[in-house]
């Protein structure tokens, strides 16, 4: 209970409150605001910038509406950004519920719906570009919202956010929203740099408490319990004090590594399958190869336990479809014929343009079966109106299962009770590697439905190798670190010479978030070379000789090692040559000493038979007990000088074994004759050590002439020119790292100013656009130079618009590892295009290693002919069919596509191209392309 003076201090802070437009605001909501909300939204209301880092689920986006609020209330604008199409759409569709269709627009690049109203939602890219091309929409912007602001981590878009919060205007105030990371007052400093004064609140607290679970079978346990193994009482379990790892679970695991240790070495009698020893498993405990509950198996124990709805994070498309046709198979059903009833409602009306004789080839009808019993998957290759529509019907609560892969964790609105994650292990894109604690946070965020649940509930199911405190872990670290993928493109460099001049674009990029962090290493780093340089002085001081320079000295001697060190490579590779040369002189017969080994071993050689790569031959010989080998050429350290022969018979069969038997016994015989093996006289080499040398010998005569080799403390003085020594190259190698770090930012900038000027897209002394150079400021994709080049040289030329769209389909595929590509058989002129923008490509990325700059990923032609049948009007069955693509994959490219071509249809300088660009996306945005819901 609170004391006097708490409750005192509250009802002022509620009487102030009164008085201010968060009053009003908080007054619409129904809820009351949580002190992290009240603190943010008063930093906005006094006029400052805010960033907000709390919990998936916490409720920060409450602070960017009453941004969107104050904006109304001052006649100003608001731009609501977030990183995905869909989040803006489900943006969109909330405010315009809250402040009526005449003041909430959209803008996501193929959507646009009343752009000059005073509250726009849009994507972080609309705005990046809005910016460069002075977009009179910026006119009376009072507020930004930037939605899902750590994703300015993301490696291929995340650049995005901070070109935006360091070109926005000094007056537009910044509120970001950010799950919760490590280093939140890190950026908050960085944002306050950039943006002027900024109040960074972070809240760790989830108003909805999560409990963590693994399964074991279809069996719920605690991850978390109290020393006894008892459940505990109050907050989440792992913030609970006391809360220990589940002992129950602890020694479950310890039983299936035992059991599986067992497996492993069981005797070879015992049959497969009998029972383990007795003794051997205890009850409940997962033994080794006891397999684990079905997915359906799962969903139904969670029902059971009133635990529905939930998602379950499946790291695969194929996964999640999968997921619920198993679960249609084993008949699971989660809805009640009313709900039922209602799904097919939802789902006619808002699949009603989808053509009829789409349908089939779309999955409707299995898709719908899955719906009416509660079950659907959510991942990238579902239709755009699939996904939506299943996310309409989960927050409706009709929906109970969802199968989704993690791009569903980024900000989409699909709260749940329980998340289910099969396992902790992900693809990405190169090798499987393990979920990270910022991951985990993020997937099981989403359960806990805000003022429905009282409590969520994450759950892990239990598999080979499971460590429960592994799991634990991972619950425990609530946050990430946050780190600027922030990297000057050709599109940026060019606009910001156009609109700033190199200079002073160089000052502009060196305020980046990405330098602000390198920076901020740096620092660190000079304070320890500080303390180096110090440390560097008393050790020249210890080693100071009366006699000499002890510095001049000592270099003596390590020079004098560097030598003999080399002289010993040289003769290690030299005895390696003269080894190779003599095995190849060896004859079927010889007596030779086997390499290696303490004991000296002798064998005959019988042939030579090729060696491995550039080896060249290597003898194969049999030894004194009888074993055939094959030696190779580089284990002789020193040349195989034969010591005697034998005879071996013509017509040798080393795979007999008395043939094996009666040569060895000759071997043994002829070694006996010579004195079991020792080396005849005149056949020992000399050890070379490089007595001869005259550069070592030179420097011992320098060194003992040296007035500090009759020291009497040298050998002290020596040890401290060692550590001198040591220390001197950490501190070099400590300034190196440091100069690189920093003006890395501005570095990379000037390196692809210079490819710019060498290519023509900016003047020869890189301080002013050409007319090529402003076409490329209107291309803005991953592959803007590229795109530009292959307008510059005519690539697509001639090109009508369904063979134009074919072209351009290269520059922004990216085909799936599971993807065929289909068997193409384009015309001439297309192939001819395909060609030129791959000549093209390979010369762009010589120039980008010459200049030491990222280099622009392959086209990839995986889509050609699937584009250009489909901009030719051919049937969707036919052309997923032909090109083995998933229809979301298809809608989403041909997005992409059209995206780009209405860049080249704005950029291109030759009528012709221009044209058939504008054409290409009225023939490609049809069908299911063009049919997007806002909704």
């Amino acid at each position: 209970m609170a004391s006097p003076a708490e409750r005192y201090a509250a009802a002022r802070r509620r009487t102030e409150l009164s008085r201010t437009q968060l009053a009003a605001f908080a007054a619409t909501l129904g809820f009351e605001l949580d002190p992290f909300q009240v603190q943010g939204c008063t930093a906005l209301e006094a006029g400052r910038g805010v960033l907000v880092a709390a919990p998936t689920g916490a409720g920060k986006t409450v602070v960017g509406e009453f941004a969107v609020h104050l904006a109304l209330q001052q006649r100003r604008k608001a731009f609501y950004t977030t990183p995905i199409k869909a989040l803006s759409n489900q943006k969109y569709a909330e405010l315009l519920a809250r402040h009526g269709p005449a003041s909430v627009g959209l803008l996501t690049g193929d959507n646009v719906v009343n752009a000059e109203a005073p509250v726009v939602v849009m994507t972080t890219e609309v705005l990046r570009n809005m910016l460069y091309a002075g977009s009179p929409l910026l006119a009376g912007l009072g507020y930004v919202v930037m939605d899902e602001v750590h994703y300015l981590a993301d490696r291929f878009r995340g650049a995005v956010w901070e070109e935006v919060i360091i070109h926005l205007p000094s007056d537009v105030l910044v509120a970001s929203l950010s799950a919760t990371v490590s280093n939140a007052e890190e950026f908050g400093a960085w944002l306050g740099t950039v943006r002027g004064d900024t109040e960074v609140v972070v809240s760790e607290h989830r108003p909805v408490p999560l409990w963590q679970h693994l399964a074991v079978g279809a069996r719920l346990y605690d991850l978390f319990t109290d020393i006894d193994g008892d459940p505990l009482e109050g907050d989440e379990g792992s913030l609970v004090p006391g809360a220990v790892v589940n002992p129950e679970l602890v020694a479950m695991s310890r039983q299936q590594l035992r059991a599986d240790r067992l497996a492993h070495t069981a005797p070879r009698g015992r049959r497969r399958g009998a029972p383990p020893p007795r003794g051997s498993g205890r009850a409940g405990a997962p033994r080794a190869g006891t397999p684990r509950a079905s997915r359906a198996q799962i969903l139904d124990a969670l029902d059971a336990a009133d635990l529905l709805p939930a998602i379950t994070f499946i790291f695969s498309r194929a996964g999640c479809d999968a997921a619920v046709q198993q679960c249609v198979a084993w008949g699971l059903q989660l809805t009640t014929p009313e709900e039922r009833a209602e799904i097919r409602r939802t789902v006619e009306l808002r699949c009603n343009d989808i053509p009829s004789s789409d349908l089939a080839v779309l999955g409707y009808w299995e898709w719908l079966d899955g719906l009416e019993r509660g079950l659907a998957a959510h991942h990238a290759g579902l239709l755009p109106v699939f996904k939506e529509t299943v996310e309409h019907l989960f927050a409706a609560g009709l929906v109970k299962a969802v199968f989704a892969t993690e791009t569903l964790a980024l900000g989409v609105n699909m709260p749940a009770r329980s998340v289910v994650l099969e396992k902790l292990t992900k693809w990405n894109g190169q090798t499987h590697v393990d979920v990270t604690p910022g991951e985990y946070t993020q997937l099981t965020g989403r359960a806990g439905r805000r003022g429905i649940d009282v409590e969520g509930h994450a759950v892990v199911l239990w598999g080979p190798g499971t460590d429960p405190e592994s799991v634990a872990g991972l619950a425990s670290r609530r946050t990430f670190p946050l780190r600027s993928s922030f990297r000057p493109t050709y599109n940026m460099a060019v606009n910001l010479v156009e609109q700033v001049g190199r200079e002073r674009a160089r000052d502009i990029l060196e305020t980046s978030f990405a330098q602000f962090q390198a920076d901020r290493a740096v620092v660190g780093q000079a304070q320890q070379i500080k303390e180096h340089r110090e440390g560097l002085q008393g050790y020249v001081e210890a080693m100071t000789c009366h006699l000499g320079d002890f510095r001049e000295y000592f270099a003596l001697r390590q020079q004098i090692t560097a030598r003999e060190k080399e002289l010993t490579r040289l003769g290690a590779a030299q005895r390696r040559q003269d080894s190779r040369a003599a095995v190849e002189t060896l004859r079927s017969g010889d007596v030779v000493r086997l390499p290696g080994g303490r004991r000296a071993a002798f064998a005959v050689v019988l042939d030579l038979v090729e060696g491995k790569g550039f080896e060249g031959p290597s003898p194969r010989v049999l030894t004194q007990d009888r074993q055939v080998r094959t030696i190779d050429a580089h284990d002789f350290t020193t040349p195989p000088d034969p010591l005697t022969r034998v005879r071996v018979p013509k017509n040798f069969q080393w795979r007999q074994p008395q043939a094996r038997r009666d040569l060895a016994s000759s071997l043994r015989n002829a070694l006996a004759e010579i004195g079991g093996g020792d080396l005849p006289p005149g056949r020992r080499r000399a050890a070379g050590g490089g007595q001869d040398d005259v550069v070592l010998t030179r420097l011992r005569a320098e060194l003992r002439a040296h007035p500090c080799h009759g020291c009497s403390d040298r050998e002290e003085h020596a040890r401290w020119a060692v550590r001198e020594a040591k220390l001197r190259s950490e501190t070099e190698q400590l300034t190196a790292r440091v100069e690189n770090r920093t003006g890395t930012i501005a570095r990379t900038f000037d390196r692809v100013c210079d490819l710019l000027a060498e290519l023509g897209y900016l003047t020869p002394d890189g301080q002013a656009v050409t007319e090529w150079g402003r076409t490329l400021r209107r291309i803005n994709a991953e592959t803007d130079l590229l795109v530009a080049q292959c307008l510059r040289h005519g690539a697509w030329t001639g090109l009508d618009a369904a063979q134009l769209a074919a072209a351009v389909s290269v520059l922004v595929n990216e085909s799936r590892r599971d993807e065929g590509g289909g068997e193409r058989r384009t015309p001439r002129v297309v192939e001819h295009a395909l060609e030129t923008t791959v000549r093209l490509w390979s010369d762009l990325t010589d120039r980008e290693e010459a200049h030491k700059v990222p280099q622009t990923r392959e086209p990839d032609d995986g889509l050609v002919e699937a584009v250009r049948h489909w901009a030719a009007g051919r049937r969707l069955d036919a052309v997923l069919r032909d090109a083995d693509l998933a229809a979301g994959d298809f809608v989403r490219r041909c997005k992409q596509l059209i995206d780009l071509l209405d860049q080249i249809g704005a950029a291109a300088l030759d009528p012709a191209v221009r044209s058939a660009a504008r054409e290409a996306v009225e023939l490609v945005r049809r069908g299911v392309v063009a049919h997007t819901t806002l909704t």
